[in-house]
């Protein structure tokens, strides 16, 4: 036995027993709902980089000047 990988036999284990407890008619809101989830959190991810770009110019830019001196 494998520890840590999870095969195909598991994998179905585990889609199964999630289809039991959801139920089938909750399976598609539970899958958009993790969906939406996972769009905020590289939206937020993209922000952040967008917001950290100008102060690391402007690190650099300063350094530069610096060096000049």
């Amino acid at each position: 036995m494998t520890c840590g990988r999870l095969g195909p036999t598991e994998l179905m284990l585990i889609a199964l027993l999630i289809l039991l407890l959801f139920g089938a008619s909750r399976l598609p809101e539970i899958g958009r709902g993790l969906g939406l989830g996972i769009k905020r959190f590289k939206k937020s991810l993209r922000e952040e980089e967008e917001e950290e770009e100008p102060k690391q110019k402007a690190i650099s830019d300063d350094d530069a000047k610096s060096a000049k001196s």
